[in-house]
């Protein structure tokens, strides 16, 4: 068991490791937003579905861990928890101190990557909002103006009449 301990500490201090790398990340992504810097935003974008790859692979591991505790220790599988291993650790105050000092720390750090991805996703919304009016305003002036050259059937024959406004002929 006390292997299975070891080894949900190390992956707890990775997971957390990762995250701390991927708030580095964000908080340049949130730089490079502002910048408005599309292709390093696809280059962090990237390298952020790596480490999400990484974390993924973190949690299966500790989902193992987890269920290998409850085997050992008689328990189910399908509700074990690091909560539950904390409860159940009460007789060892020591690994469980261990267990929510890391437990914490990795919260803490998800918190914060929660704050980014939040102020992120806000600056991404107005990003795309902006583009949306630059394409809107590049289409308005593409378009041409109409003129109000009336015949006497009061038709508009800004369209019949070309592009010079002036006629000579008359």
């Amino acid at each position: 068991m006390a292997s299975l301990m070891e080894d949900l500490a190390d992956v707890l201090l990775q997971e957390d490791k990762q995250y701390q790398e991927l708030i580095v990340l964000s908080k340049e992504k949130t730089d490079v937003l502002v910048a408005g810097n599309v292709k390093r935003l696809e280059e962090i974008t990237a390298m952020e579905q790596e480490m999400t790859d990484v974390l993924h692979g973190y949690e299966v591991r500790r989902r193992t861990i987890l269920q290998d505790m409850a085997d050992v220790l008689g328990k189910s599988k399908d509700d074990f928890t690091i909560e539950t291993m904390i409860q159940i650790l009460e007789s060892q105050p020591k690994e469980q101190s261990r267990l929510i000092s890391l437990r914490g720390k990795l919260h803490r750090t998800l918190k914060e990557m929660a704050q980014l991805n939040t102020q992120n996703q806000a600056l991404i919304k107005q990003s795309l909002e902006m583009v949306e009016f630059d394409l809107t305003l590049f289409k308005s002036l593409r378009q041409a103006p109409e003129t109000a050259n009336y015949n006497k059937s009061a038709y508009n024959t800004g369209d019949l009449l070309g592009s010079s406004a002036f006629d000579t002929k008359q």
